[in-house]
């Protein structure tokens, strides 16, 4: 029988006359992973904030929030008792060691030292990084460092783990690496929620995707559930203006989508062949076709335009 770690309902939050998060409402069932995508400034981050109780201000200003049964305007040190946070920086003391950093943090949590030490051990082996246990801060990788937030992140258990974009400028081993550690997480009994905006790392981790713009959520579902729904299954992408001309309007069936660019013609169809023989017109063209993915759909729900707030 499911349950539900995390229930909003109708959350608006307003910074001044700016309205940061807008009627937005979703369940996240507990042992899974919930994702946030959209632009900058869609709301993403202040949706997180506001799940924990580290919001200005506190508490939202119209509508429900409940994490675990708790309400994060009144129990926020309950919620942040059970949950592990991984922000958008590497804030890691680089005055002290790897270990000294989580020593450190095992005393928020008031853990004896015989037990902070057993469970630092075991965080270290299970996010590779026991050979770096005395090294100081700067010596470590951005890969590691990244790590090592996460490591900070599980000191207590946590049955809610919250990612701020947690693979932001790192290699795709490192991005791989931390992805394995997010899944055994999530058998482990773990409730995991994440904004990035890597579409790959998405459709890889998550279980149900929010897609967010303006304050707005604008599109929910399993990956697969928003590429079946909204989207075409195959795509032509022709890539330099000087390309364009090769396929005229004319030539254009009318149950292919055209979304152009400035510099990429995209034409979307879930017939193959059309697409095929539309590319067989290309001679010495930049184009390739392949089927729709996650990025596709997140344009499709948010435009190519830049966020005005950013």
């Amino acid at each position: 029988m499911s349950t539900v770690a995390v229930s909003v309902k109708n959350i608006s939050k307003y910074f001044g006359k700016v309205c940061a998060v807008r009627d937005l409402g979703f369940e996240v069932q507990a042992n899974t992973c919930f994702g946030f995508l959209g632009p900058n400034g869609a709301g993403k981050t202040t949706m997180m904030k506001m799940l924990y109780g580290k919001c200005t201000r506190g508490a939202a200003d119209d509508g429900t929030i409940e994490v675990f049964g708790y309400d994060p305007a009144k129990d926020e040190l309950a919620i942040k008792y059970l949950s592990g946070v991984v922000s958008q920086d590497n804030n890691l003391d680089e005055e002290l060691n790897v270990i000294s950093n989580l020593m450190v943090y095992a005393r928020f949590y008031a853990l004896p030292r015989k037990i902070a030490k057993s469970r630092i051990e075991y965080l270290l082996d299970f996010l590779e990084l026991s050979e770096k246990t005395y090294s100081r801060i700067k010596e470590l990788s951005g890969g590691m460092q990244r790590r090592l937030v996460i490591a900070r992140a599980l000191m207590n258990n946590p049955k809610l783990l919250i990612l701020d974009e947690p693979t932001t400028g790192l290699d795709p081993q490192v991005r791989h690496l931390i992805w394995d550690k997010l899944r055994q997480l999530k058998k482990q009994g773990t409730t995991v929620l994440l904004t990035t905006h890597y579409m790959e790392e998405a459709f890889a981790l998550c279980d149900e995707i929010l897609i967010m713009d303006k304050g707005k959520g604008v599109m929910q579902g399993t990956p697969a559930q928003l590429l079946e729904q909204n989207v075409e299954k195959y795509v032509l992408e022709i890539i330099g203006s000087q390309s364009f001309d090769a396929v005229s309007d004319n030539d254009i069936p009318q149950t292919v989508r055209v979304d152009r660019s400035e510099e990429t013609l995209r034409l979307y169809s879930d017939d193959a062949q059309h697409l095929k023989l539309l590319a067989s017109q290309l001679q010495g063209a930049h184009y390739y076709l392949r089927q729709a993915n996650l990025e596709d759909v997140f344009l499709k729900a948010t435009g190519r335009a830049l966020n005005e707030r950013q």
